[in-house]
């Protein structure tokens, strides 16, 4: 049965605690509430990309001109690997800038990493923008866990993120995804000007996806000079909490990560996540373009809470 906006905005709109309350006993049902998993991420091929999205320094189309850099070598990116493995990450991901993949020989060097680093115990996780179906099939035959494909934001509000595609373009994707297979890694950016609305819509897009994402990024806008979204209304700690809760009531089974941003969030609000139900984070020093967290910070944190960290399921 799907999930109603309504319902799903009286869920988000409950008194604070009381939903906090409800989303932690939901995560305590289905997971270890005491442990987390943990990714790192690079950018294995940066900048010069033909989308127009409003919040990304990769844009050609935007003032931000993130410097291009072309695709990395093998050897680079595994011992980049090596070391997020060090850090206690159990799922590596890459993100290729673009639309898509066009070249058939860059392809086939994403599918050889991602077995690389596969080798390695890590789960693997992309993002390379919109997928044929065949190259969907070749990165179920390379043995890829996740695919990253985030559909950013509401329907209503999705023309102010970006003109080059639509909301059905990622969702499409999504559904390819999941077909043959490959676990969905599917959430959302907020802080670009959008309404509690607005976020509480994404969330029930994605709950009524069929299967809902295995993995649910929560992005908490890192507004960078020369981009165009509108954070003169970021969000408040605690809505980011509220939607992390109703993330966990509509979506019991999937992991909800504190993606970008997580660095701008004090550690008792991160604290505040984790109880309503996050059991994702984002570690490392540096998400794509952007600042992550110092490092050594993460272990602190973990202890003061008693933390465990979740080890990679490659079955």
């Amino acid at each position: 049965m799907k999930t109603t906006f309504e319902e799903a905005y009286a869920i988000f709109n409950r008194p604070f605690f009381k939903l906090l309350k409800i989303a932690h006993d939901i995560h305590a049902q289905n997971f270890d509430e005491q442990t987390v998993q943990i990714s790192d991420i690079i950018s294995v091929k940066t900048g010069g990309c033909s989308e127009d999205c409003a919040y990304c320094a990769q844009s050609a189309r935007n003032g931000a001109k993130a410097p291009k850099q072309p695709m990395l070598d093998l050897e680079t990116v595994v011992n980049a690997a090596k070391k997020a493995k060090e850090i206690g990450a159990s799922r590596f991901c890459m993100s290729a800038s673009g639309r898509c993949i066009s070249s058939e020989e860059e392809f086939d060097k994403i599918c050889e990493t991602i077995k690389a680093v596969k080798a390695l115990g890590l789960e693997t996780c992309v993002t390379l923008g919109f997928l044929t179906e065949t190259q969907v099939k070749k990165l179920k035959e390379a043995g890829l866990d996740y695919y990253n494909h985030n559909i950013d934001s509401s329907r209503e509000f999705y023309k102010n993120v970006a003109t080059t595609r639509t909301i059905d373009d990622r969702l499409k994707t999504i559904e390819l995804v999941q077909n043959a297979g490959i676990n969905a890694c599917a959430g959302g950016i907020v802080g670009m000007g959008e309404t509690n609305e607005d976020r509480v819509k994404m969330l029930v897009l994605l709950a009524n996806l069929c299967p809902p994402p295995r993995c649910v990024p929560i992005n908490k806008l890192v507004k960078i000079p020369g981009t165009k979204v509108d954070d003169s209304n970021p969000i408040d700690d605690f809505d980011f909490v509220r939607l992390i809760a109703t993330a966990r009531v509509l979506m019991p089974k999937s992991y909800v990560k504190i993606a970008a941003g997580r660095n701008t969030l004090s550690e008792p609000t991160q604290a505040l996540c984790i109880f309503a139900g996050a059991n994702a984070l984002f570690s490392g020093e540096k998400l794509l373009t952007v600042d992550n967290m110092k490092e050594g910070s993460d272990k602190r944190f973990f202890d003061k809470l008693g933390i465990k960290i979740e080890r990679p399921n490659l079955d």
